[in-house]
Order: C-alpha cells, then structure tokens, then sequence
C-alpha cells in the first residue's frame, strides 16, 4: 500500500509528538504507514505526492488571517509552500484533509474570506450535517449531528461558489467543505480525545483560545464529551482512499 502523509506545524515537541501519535491511533494507520513531515522545522519542498494514498494537513497555531508583518518568516514560509501544495493537490484532486489550519489554509487559497467572524472558544459542540453532507462518500455514515471538539480564533464567513459545505454548527457555518472530489477540511477536530484535548488545553491554556482561570472546569466539560462520531472522519479517509 502507499502510504498517508501527515503534514504538522507545532513548534512544541510533545504537542507535535502526541498530535503524530492520535492521527496514528484514530486513522487506524500503523506509524510506518503515516509518514510524518513537520513543515515548521523542514521545507515542504517538491514533494513526489503520487507516492501517498492521501495526505493529511493538521491543526496550527498558525493563523491566515493575520496581517502578513505580524507573521514570522518561518510562518510566512509555510504558508507559500502550503499554497505551491495545494496547486498541484487540487489540480490533481488528489486525496488531502485539511484540519482547523487546514480549512483556513485551503479556503484561502480557493479564494474564501477567512476571517474573526466565527470563531469558537474551545469546547464541544454539536455539529449538523448538511444535504450535500449527507450524501458526501467521506461523511455519509457519520450521524447526521453529532459533536466534536473545536477551538479556533478564525474561520470561514464566505464560501465560494464551487465549495460544497458539508457540516456546520449554530456558531460557525463552516464547519467542513469539499473541493472537486477528494479534497476535504474540517474546522473541527477528529483527531482528538478527551486525552489528547485536555493535554492540548494545558499547553494553549496563554494562548488565547479560552480563560485561563477556567481550566480546570473546561477539562471536566470536555472529559464528560463523546466526539467518536466526529472521529469517524479519520478513519473513513484512510479507509476511502488507501490503496
């Protein structure tokens, strides 16, 4: 089989190593089988994409919706790789998934306004499928609601034409697109757990997604959540287009 390759940004090594790590666990994939490039310390560079079954782009503490003379130049520098990527990604409707960062990295190259609108603290929440979500080959079999976890300080406020939204939730209408075929984003999280969540809470706790002071009370609350519908996401991607 070809492998998947995941492509990540932490600039904290044990966040990026338990974020390697959930992806392995919840798409089913063995590590040999998810290869691993972190774009925060190595060029994405003329990758040879025929080689993947798909690719996988994750979450961020990146943003595209800053002014680009607030962005460092190691952000700058993914963000035109990324975008050279997704030229030939697209053009090619090769399998890629796009998370949080992804959705923003995505719509914006397809021409979306990603923007402070919608943005949702971090919790759980309750994700509807749309008509176009219910029938889509990658969503059909999640529930038509089911919820997941979110935290982001951007997202999409107008969608091209040629998008397909496929999910959306009562504080942000954007919650998962389609592009041609086989290029997908999610602004949710499904590669998260309670585990993986509460760990990824304690370090942004200063980073702006929530108030501090309420840690301890948003860990219960996301303890107590059940996202493995939401999970569903991963492993039906690795299952669609492995080969």
């Amino acid at each position: 089989m070809k492998p998947f390759l995941l492509i990540t940004t932490r600039d904290d090594d044990q966040v990026a190593a338990e974020e390697h790590a959930s992806y392995c666990t919840l798409t089913g994939l063995l590590p040999e089988d998810l290869n691993w490039l972190r774009a925060d310390q190595q060029p994405v560079g003329d990758l040879d994409i025929k080689q993947y079954s798909g690719i996988i782009l994750a979450g961020s503490p990146f943003t595209v919706s800053e002014p680009d003379e607030s962005k460092s130049e190691n952000e700058l520098r993914v963000e035109r790789e990324l975008a050279a990527l997704l030229d030939r990604v697209i053009a090619r409707d090769l399998p890629f998934l796009g998370i949080c960062y992804g959705i923003g990295t995505i719509g914006t190259h397809q021409g979306a306004v990603v923007d402070r609108k919608y943005g949702e603290s971090t919790q759980a929440t309750r994700i509807s499928l749309t008509p176009e979500g219910l029938g889509d080959p990658l969503f059909r079999e999640l529930p038509a609601e089911f919820d997941a976890f979110v935290g982001h300080k951007e997202a999409i406020s107008e969608v091209p034409s040629h998008l397909t939204v496929l999910a959306s939730s009562p504080g942000c209408p954007v919650q998962a697109f389609r592009v041609g075929s086989n290029v997908y984003a999610t602004q949710f999280h499904p590669e998260l757990d309670g585990a993986a969540m509460t760990s990824r809470i304690r370090a942004y706790m200063n980073h702006g997604y929530f108030d501090p002071s309420e840690v301890d009370a948003l860990i219960a609350r996301i303890q107590a959540a059940d996202v493995r519908a939401s999970q569903m996401v991963l492993s039906r991607f690795t299952e669609q287009y492995l080969w």
